[in-house]
C-alpha cells in the first residue's frame, strides 16, 4: 500500500509526539520511582540504626522506640483503607550467623531468608547490607538486610511496599494514557499541516497528470499560485512554466498554421509546372526557357521561406549564449555587408549603448531592418538611417512609407501590404524582428518619417542596458 505524503506527515508526527511523549514519562516515572524508593531505603536504614544502637547498648530493643526513630514511611494523611495502620509498620527480624531468623518486631511476619543474608550474617562487614523486595502470603515487602560484623549476625528491617506500587502502577498508566492522546493529538497536528503544504503538490501533480494524459497545456494557473515558502515557489514556478508552455504552443500552431498556408503557394506552382514538365519535348524553345525561369524562381523563393520560418523559429534563440552587446559595432557590420550586397549606403548615428543579450538574434534584427529599408527604397539616392539611442534601434528610409492601415500588422507573420506584393520576400522579416525584441524585453514600433517614407525599430528593456547615453 502506497502511503501518501499526507499521511507520512501525519504518522511522522505521531512518532515524533509519542517518542518525545514516552521519553518524557519515561523519565518522570523513573525520577518519582527512584524518589519514593529512595525514601523507603532511608527509612529502612534509620531503623536498622535504631536497632544496631540498641544492641551496642545492650539493651533490649522496643519496636516502638525504633519506628519512633524511624522517619515516616508514608508521610501525609492516612490513607485510606483497611489495614493502613498495619501497612504503615515496620517489620524488625535478627538473622544470627547460622541463619536462623527472630522476629523481633512489628506485624509477625516471617521474612524469608537468602544466601545474601546468610552470607552477610556469617561474614559480612559491619554495615554492609542488602536491598531486596519479597513477597510473602501475597503480599510485596521491601527489605534492608545489614550486617553487624564478626558473629553478631545480621538485621533485617522490611516494609509493605503493595501501596506504592499501586501509586506507581497508576503513574505508569497516566503515562501512558497521556502519550497515547499526545500520539493522537500529534497525528491530527500533522494531518492538518501536511493538508495545508500538500494541497498545492496536490494541485500540482493533478495539473501535471493532466498535461501527461491528454497533452492539454492550459495558462498559468491562479490555484497555484500562492505563499512564500518552498512549496509556494515551487507552485508559482510551475504556474509560471505553463504559461510559458502554453504560449510557445500557441505560436508553434500559428507558426505551423501559417507555414502551410504560406508554402501551399509555390509548392502549387512547383506542382503545375511538374505537371508540365512531363510535355517538355511539345514545349517551344522559349517556353520552355520560361518554365525553367518558373521552376528556378519558385524553389529559390520555396528556399528562401523555408529558411525564414526556421530563423522565425529560432527567433527566440533562448540556447543562444548572451553576453554584453554595443549595438553601435553591430550595426556598422551589418551596414558593411548590406553594402557589398545591395551597394547602399548606410548613415549611423550611434551611441554608446551596451546591452545584454543575444548577439547573433540583435544583429539578425538589424539586418531585417535594413532589408527591409533597402527593399522598399531601391533607388538608393539616399542613404538609410540608423539611429541608436539608450538601446532603441531605429532605421528610416525614403521609400513609400506605411499606410495607417497597415501600421498595426507590419510585424504580423506572413504580413504583405498592397505596396509590398509585387516585391520579393515572404512577410516574416518583420515578425522575426518582433520576437527578438521580445525575448530581450523590448517591444517594436512602426511608423512614418518625417519627409516621406517609413521610420521602423526595436528596443531593448531598460534593465538590459548596461551603458549608454552619450550621444
Amino acid at each position: 500500500m502506497t502511503l501518501t505524503l499526507r499521511t507520512r506527515f501525519a504518522l511522522a508526527f505521531a512518532v515524533v509526539g509519542a517518542t518525545v511523549a514516552v521519553l518524557v514519562g519515561a523519565l518522570s516515572y523513573r525520577a518519582a520511582s527512584d524518589r519514593v524508593l529512595a525514601e523507603i531505603d532511608r527509612t529502612l536504614r534509620s531503623a536498622t540504626v535504631a536497632l544496631a544502637q540498641a544492641e551496642e547498648r545492650g539493651q533490649e530493643p522496643a519496636p516502638s522506640e525504633v519506628i519512633a526513630q524511624a522517619p515516616d514511611l508514608f508521610p501525609g494523611p492516612d490513607l485510606p483503607g483497611p489495614g493502613d495502620e498495619e501497612e504503615r509498620r515496620l517489620i524488625l527480624q535478627a538473622v544470627a550467623g547460622d541463619g536462623t531468623s527472630a522476629h523481633i518486631g512489628g506485624p509477625d511476619v516471617p521474612l524469608p531468608v537468602s544466601g545474601t543474608t546468610r552470607a552477610l550474617a556469617a561474614s559480612g562487614k559491619a554495615g554492609e547490607s542488602d536491598v531486596t523486595e519479597v513477597v510473602v502470603a501475597g503480599r510485596t515487602y521491601r527489605r534492608l538486610t545489614t550486617a553487624l560484623g564478626g558473629d553478631r549476625g545480621a538485621l533485617q528491617v522490611a516494609a509493605q511496599v503493595d501501596q506504592t506500587h499501586y501509586v506507581l502502577g497508576g503513574m505508569a498508566r497516566e503515562i501512558a494514557m497521556v502519550s497515547f492522546v499526545v500520539m493522537l493529538v500529534a497525528a491530527g497536528a500533522g494531518r492538518l499541516v501536511a493538508g495545508r503544504i500538500t494541497r498545492r503538490l496536490v494541485r500540482l501533480i493533478e495539473v501535471a497528470e493532466r498535461v501527461s494524459a491528454d497533452g492539454r497545456v492550459v495558462s498559468e494557473d491562479p490555484g497555484l499560485v500562492g505563499g512564500r515558502d518552498e512549496v509556494g515557489r515551487l507552485s508559482t514556478s510551475f504556474s509560471r512554466m505553463l504559461g510559458r508552455i502554453a504560449t510557445a504552443r500557441d505560436a508553434q500552431e500559428r507558426l505551423v498554421h501559417d507555414a502551410a498556408h504560406e508554402l501551399r503557394t509555390p509548392l502549387t506552382s512547383l506542382r503545375t509546372n511538374a505537371t508540365v514538365l512531363r510535355r517538355v519535348a511539345e514545349l517551344s524553345p522559349q517556353a520552355r526557357d520560361r518554365l525553367l525561369d518558373d521552376v528556378e524562381g519558385e524553389t529559390a523563393e520555396l528556399a528562401a521561406l523555408v529558411d525564414e520560418l526556421v530563423e522565425l523559429a529560432l527567433a527566440g534563440g533562448h540556447d543562444e549564449t548572451e553576453e554584453a552587446v554595443q549595438l553601435a559595432a553591430v550595426a556598422r557590420r551589418v551596414a558593411r555587408r548590406g553594402y557589398r550586397r545591395t551597394g547602399r549606403l548606410v548613415h549611423i548615428d550611434a551611441d554608446d549603448s551596451v546591452v545584454h543579450g543575444r548577439p547573433q538574434g540583435l544583429e539578425r534584427a538589424l539586418a531585417n531592418l535594413l532589408e527591409n529599408a533597402a527593399k522598399f527604397d531601391p533607388s538608393g539616392d539616399s542613404p538609410i538611417e540608423v539611429r541608436i539611442h539608450r538601446g532603441t534601434v531605429t532605421v528610416s528610409d525614403r521609400g513609400p512609407g506605411i499606410a495607417p492601415d497597415d501600421l498595426p500588422h507590419v510585424f504580423d507573420r506572413f504580413y504583405r501590404s498592397d505596396t509590398a506584393r509585387a516585391l520579393p520576400g515572404s512577410g516574416l522579416g518583420l515578425a522575426i524582428v518582433r520576437d527578438i525584441a521580445e525575448s530581450h524585453g523590448g517591444t517594436v514600433t512602426a511608423g512614418p518619417r518625417p519627409g516621406g517614407g517609413a521610420r521602423i525599430g526595436f528596443t531593448v528593456d531598460e534593465s538590459r542596458l548596461l551603458s549608454g547615453g552619450a550621444g
